[in-house]
C-alpha cells in the first residue's frame, strides 16, 4: 500500500478493522502502540472480532498536519505491536495508526484516554515525550507480578460466581507459561540488570507450579543474585494431598512455596543490597487465611520492617510486596481484600513519614497499572503493576539514576503472548481494560527527581 504523508486511511479496506489502539509505554525517546485487527461482523465467541492478519505502520510527526515520518511493522499480523524510537524529550508529537488503509480506533476508558490525546483531525492523537530523569544512568530493574503458573482460566473471581472465565486456545501452550518466558525475554531485551516479582507466582502453591515457576524465572538470572520473589496470597500454605509432602506452614497446612522460594530456618521478608540501593521484599500474606481477605504482615514481620527502615532512614529504599496499601478507584474493592488491612497500611504509611530514603513502593494483587502519592507519604510513589499473566500482560521498567528515576510499562512482545492478551483483554465481560490497563499514560508512564546519589553503578 502506498500512503502520502498525513494521509494513511484513505483507501480503506472492508476486510480487516483496526481496533484497540493503546499507547502503552512513553519515554522521553520512544512510544509502543499497540492495536488489533478483525473481520467485521465475525466474533470467536468471546464478543470480539475473529482476528485478521494485516499489515501495520504508524505515521507521526511533530504537526498534527505533518506526518511525516513512518514506523512500517515487520511481516502480517492481527496483534499489531510499534515503537517509535529516536524521539526528542519534552516535545509533542501527532500520529496516526494504520492497517489496510484504516486508521485504527482507541480502547475506549470511560476515566482516560488508552491512546493519548485525541486531537479534532480524525485518527490523530498526540502526546508528549518527558524530560528524562536527572543525573546519570545507573541500572534497570524490572518490577513484575501476578505470574499465576499453573492457572487454567483467567478472569474467573472467586467471590463472583457468575464471573465467566477465559481458557487458552485448544493447542497453544499454557497462558500463564507463555507470559512468563515473554516476560523474561523481554525484561532481559530491555536491559534490567535485576527482576523483582511480587507475589502471586502460582495458582495455588502446588510443587509443580512452583517448581515451573522457578525453572522459568531461573532464565533471568540466579535466584536471589539477579531476581527476588515475594509471596502473595495465592502462594500461601495449603491443606490437602497435592501439599502433603512439603514442609508444615507456620499458620496452616504445608508451605510448598517456602521450600521452592525460601529457606525454613529464615522468613518469606528479607533486605538485600544492590549497589547502595536498599530492597525489601514483604510477605503480605503472613496470617492464615483462605486468600480471599485482606493482607497483612505477622507483628514479628513487622516488627523487622520497621526496625530495619529505622536503621538507615535516609538510605534510598524500594519496598516491593503483593497487596498494594491502598487501592484508589478501585472497582474490584466491592469483593474485599484488594489491599493490606487498613490499620496495618496506615501503620506502614506513618513509618514511610518517618523513612525518608524510602521513594517507591511496588505492589500486584489488583491486576491494574495504578500510579498513587501515599497519603502522608507523598514522597513514596505506590506503583501497582499490570499482571504478567493476562491483558495487557507486561511489566514495568524502573529505570534508577543519580538524580531520579522513571517507570515505564511495557508489553510483552512474543507473537503467542500478544496473542493472548489480546484475547484475554474480553475478561469481565471485555470491561477488563477500563480497570487493568491504566486510565492514563502516567499511571504506568512516569519520572520523578529524586536524590539517589547514594547508590552506585554495576561494576
Amino acid at each position: 500500500m502506498t500512503s502520502r504523508p498525513g494521509t494513511a486511511g484513505a483507501q480503506a479496506d472492508s476486510t480487516a478493522i483496526p481496533v484497540n489502539l493503546e499507547l502503552v509505554t512513553l519515554t522521553e525517546d520512544s512510544a509502543v502502540l499497540t492495536w488489533y485487527t478483525g473481520a467485521p461482523g465475525t466474533d470467536d465467541g468471546l464478543g470480539r472480532m475473529i482476528p485478521v492478519p494485516t499489515n501495520g505502520e504508524v505515521w507521526f510527526g511533530t504537526r498534527p498536519d505533518r506526518l511525516d515520518r513512518r514506523v512500517v511493522a515487520e511481516g502480517s499480523t492481527p496483534y499489531h505491536h510499534i515503537e517509535l524510537t529516536g524521539l526528542e524529550p519534552g516535545r509533542a508529537y501527532y500520529y496516526r495508526a494504520v492497517s489496510q488503509g484504516r486508521s485504527a480506533t482507541p480502547t475506549f476508558l470511560a476515566a482516560g484516554h488508552a491512546a493519548g490525546l485525541p486531537t479534532p483531525t480524525p485518527g490523530v492523537h498526540s502526546f508528549t515525550t518527558p524530560q528524562p530523569p536527572p543525573g546519570r544512568f545507573l541500572f534497570s530493574i524490572a518490577l513484575c507480578n501476578d505470574l499465576h503458573l499453573g492457572e487454567t482460566v483467567a478472569g474467573s473471581i472467586g467471590q463472583l460466581p457468575w464471573v465467566q472465565g477465559i481458557s487458552q486456545v485448544s493447542g497453544r501452550p499454557p497462558y500463564p507459561e507463555i507470559m512468563t518466558r515473554a516476560l523474561v525475554t523481554d525484561a532481559q531485551a530491555r536491559g534490567a540488570s535485576y527482576l523483582l516479582a511480587a507475589g502471586d507466582i502460582t495458582a495455588e502453591a502446588e510443587p509443580i507450579e512452583l517448581g515451573n515457576a522457578k525453572r522459568l524465572l531461573d532464565g533471568f538470572g540466579r535466584y536471589q543474585r539477579d531476581y527476588f520473589v515475594a509471596r502473595g496470597n495465592h502462594d500461601r500454605a495449603h491443606e490437602g494431598r497435592a501439599w502433603q509432602a512439603c514442609t508444615p506452614g507456620r499458620w496452616q497446612g504445608n508451605d510448598c512455596y517456602h521450600d521452592v522460594f525460601g529457606d525454613q530456618t529464615q522468613p518469606a521478608y528479607f533486605e538485600h543490597d544492590v549497589h547502595g540501593l536498599r530492597i525489601m521484599g514483604i510477605d503480605t500474606y503472613d496470617k492464615p487465611g483462605d486468600g480471599g481477605d485482606s493482607g497483612a504482615m505477622s507483628s514479628e514481620q513487622f516488627a523487622w520492617f520497621r526496625h530495619r527502615l529505622s536503621r538507615d532512614r535516609d538510605r534510598p529504599t524500594l519496598v516491593f510486596g503483593h497487596h498494594p496499601l491502598i487501592t484508589p478507584d478501585a472497582p474490584q474493592a466491592i469483593t474485599g481484600g484488594t489491599s493490606l488491612a487498613a490499620q496495618q497500611a496506615s501503620e506502614v504509611l506513618a513509618t514511610y513519614a518517618r523513612t525518608p530514603g524510602v521513594f517507591l513502593h511496588h505492589a500486584g494483587h489488583t491486576h491494574r497499572n495504578k500510579r498513587t502519592a501515599l497519603p502522608g507519604a507523598p514522597a513514596v510513589t505506590q506503583q501497582e503493576v499490570a499482571a504478567v499473566k493476562e491483558y495487557p500482560g507486561g511489566f514495568t521498567l524502573l529505570r534508577v539514576h543519580s538524580g531520579g528515576y522513571a517507570v515505564n510499562f511495557y508489553k510483552t512482545r512474543a507473537p503467542l503472548a500478544r496473542e493472548w492478551s489480546e484475547r484475554s483483554r474480553q475478561e469481565l465481560a471485555s470491561t477488563w481494560p477500563q480497570l487493568s490497563l491504566g486510565n492514563s499514560v502516567s499511571d504506568r508512564n512516569s519520572v520523578a527527581a529524586r536524590d539517589l546519589s547514594g547508590i552506585g553503578r554495576p561494576v
